[in-house]
């Protein structure tokens, strides 16, 4: 089975749960991990599962206005510098076939806020007919730029396994 990981990463926390995601998928499948700006607009036909992830950015998936206020806050050069995930879901173009989608997010942990990029990218990405393989999973940063919570790496690793092991091939 082939996956394609795409994910868009301000401060570096959103790559590191992409990592660590990868990792426990790749305990049953070949898993390509893309930084947003280098993600294809047409998945290859060998693509078997999507997985998408992206930090929260007021409430939902960042745009132009977030994207500029993360690098006025950054202390170095943003992770993904161009456009985000919410641009490139708007220009991907789906297979014949389905291809189902898993999405996850970073957000601070404050599970009582609303809002989740990871349930914003999979609504989009069933509208244009991505079946959802698993809901969307949070995972968490202490502050806006992090670090991870203490055990999230982890906690993604084994979100990656059940991926993998809940047979990809049977969509919710």
């Amino acid at each position: 089975m082939q996956v394609l990981l795409v994910y868009e990463s301000m401060f570096g926390n959103t790559r590191d749960v992409a990592n660590a995601v990868a990792d426990g998928l790749a305990t049953h499948a070949h898993v390509d991990v893309t930084e947003v700006g280098e993600a294809p607009s047409l998945l290859g036909e060998d693509v078997g599962l999507l997985v998408v992830g992206a930090p929260t950015h007021g409430l939902s998936l960042s745009n132009a206005k977030s994207r500029r206020v993360a690098a006025g806050q950054a202390e170095s050069a943003l992770v993904s510098q161009g456009n985000g995930l919410r641009e490139w879901i708007a220009q991907l173009r789906p297979l014949d076939t389905a291809v189902p989608v898993a999405s996850f997010d970073t957000r601070i942990a404050r599970p009582w806020i609303p809002g989740s990029a990871a349930r914003a990218a999979l609504r989009r990405l069933r509208r244009k007919g991505f079946p959802a393989a698993l809901r969307a999973c949070s995972f968490y940063v202490t502050a806006t730029m992090g670090p991870l919570v203490d055990g999230e790496r982890d906690r993604a690793r084994r979100w990656g396994v059940e991926l993998a092991a809940k047979g990809i091939e049977r969509p919710l």
